[in-house]
């Protein structure tokens, strides 16, 4: 393995790629008790369409999520048991492009790891266990059918973006679900947890050696496949429709903007791109902006208001959203607001004091194992050395955000998603 230090961060990194192309980063923390380690694959629900071994596959929706309950089980033992039992916590979560398994232990930590990469590097998918599963999945497709804060999210995906596969939603629904068999597990399984696909990430008093070695044993044997995903369509920056409502049982109206975001790429241009869009959001609506201010004192918005910048591969939006009884209202102030910094531009005291306070977030992050071990592995995945932030933050300018906002805040872009509140009939 090759230490890289990174002196303005006071950090070092452990690199090693195994034989079998596994990327190990270990992150040292001397004198932590608690460890943790991700193990992640470049996969998520929008990569569905693929070869492997030179067939072409198109996966059913929903399947990523589905075969990350699936790896759990393991022929002869309960994989969360078994991390129990060395006093260790194991969970797992799948996004748009990405699936991750962790685990976080202050004992045992070799043992965990040795099993960690052993279950998600090992396919076991019997019928009955797979059919099991649909109706497990079916409750949770339900639970977020009736969760206000999923629909407002999926609502706007759905109706925002024409080919992107974001439209669809992450656990897919009840008719795609039922699609999915032991084979089509095995099929994705195959060609996306191949060790060359896969990164794993350790925070914590560990010895970077050690690691690798685990690792390297433990792929060792898992055999070489061809694999490739298939690029998705283009997608238009133009939504299919610019308002979706729906009533659910909530208390006032909640809504949820997005503006259409070309994609971002790969490398550090795209990081540029990123922390660029991050930084617009943070002077058009931040909290400390003269919009947010003057919607709060005008009632429009109340503290739940908030926005960002979101990406995934091959798409990325600006988004605001909270609850409000005037969504509406809030969406032409945002206009009005982007108009007054084109014309007027960007005070450069409130552009460094966004850069500072953007860049001070960044850094404090890095206390943080979980969200460390999370980013070291997105932007791993997007081509970039996560802890090259800061010189990225160095190179932007004032201009690169009124850019931004001229191009992004704009109503062919725009898409409001809005859920109601149910009318109760006297």
């Amino acid at each position: 393995m090759i230490c890289k230090e990174y002196p303005q961060l006071w950090e070092k990194v452990w690199w090693g790629k195994t034989p079998k192309g596994l990327t190990v980063a270990v992150v040292p923390r001397p004198g932590f008790t608690r460890k943790l380690a991700y193990l992640v694959t470049d996969f998520g629900s929008i990569q569905r369409e693929f070869t492997l071994d030179g067939a072409s596959i198109t996966a059913p929706a929903g399947v990523a999520h589905y075969l990350e309950h699936k790896l759990f089980d393991m022929p002869g033992f309960d994989v969360s048991e078994k991390f129990a039992s060395m006093g260790a916590s194991v969970n797992a979560f799948t996004g748009y492009d990405m699936t991750a398994y962790y685990f976080t232990a202050t004992q045992q930590f070799s043992e965990c790891l040795e099993l960690l990469l052993q279950f998600v590097t090992t396919p076991y998918f019997t019928q009955q266990s797979v059919t099991r599963e649909q109706g497990i999945i079916g409750q949770e497709i339900g639970m977020n059918e009736d969760n206000p804060d999923t629909r407002l999210f999926e609502n706007l995906m759905a109706v925002m973006y024409e080919n992107h596969k974001v439209a669809e939603p992450i656990l897919g629904t009840r008719e795609s679900i039922a699609q999915i068999t032991p084979q089509v597990l095995t099929d994705v399984h195959k060609a996306f947890y191949r060790p060359d696909n896969l990164l794993l990430c350790v925070v914590g008093d560990v010895d970077p050696a050690e690691v690798y070695e685990i690792a390297c044993r433990i792929t060792d044997e898992i055999p070489a496949v061809q694999a490739e995903e298939k690029q998705q369509l283009p997608e238009p920056m133009t939504c299919k429709k610019q308002e979706i409502r729906a009533a659910m049982d909530v208390a006032m109206p909640m809504f949820q903007l997005g503006f259409k975001c070309e994609p971002l790429g790969t490398g550090e241009e795209s990081v540029r791109r990123e922390l660029v869009g991050d930084l617009a959001a943070e002077m058009l609506f931040g909290e400390s902006s003269t919009l947010y201010l003057r919607l709060y004192e005008q009632g429009l918005i109340d503290s739940s208001f908030g926005g960002g910048f979101e990406t995934v591969k091959g798409m990325a939006m600006l988004t605001a959203s909270g609850d409000s009884f005037y969504p509406e209202e809030v969406r032409s102030a945002i206009f009005r607001q982007a108009k007054i910094l084109l014309e007027e531009g960007i005070d450069e005291e409130d552009f460094m004091r966004c850069k500072r306070s953007a860049l001070g977030r960044r850094m404090r992050d890095l206390d943080s194992f979980d969200s460390l071990c999370f980013r070291i592995c997105a932007y791993h995945f997007s081509g970039f050395d996560y802890f090259d932030f800061p010189k990225v933050y160095a190179n932007i300018r004032r201009e690169d955000l009124l850019e931004f906002i001229r191009r992004t805040v704009t109503q062919e872009r725009c898409c409001l998603s809005v859920i109601d509140p149910i009318t109760k009939e006297a």
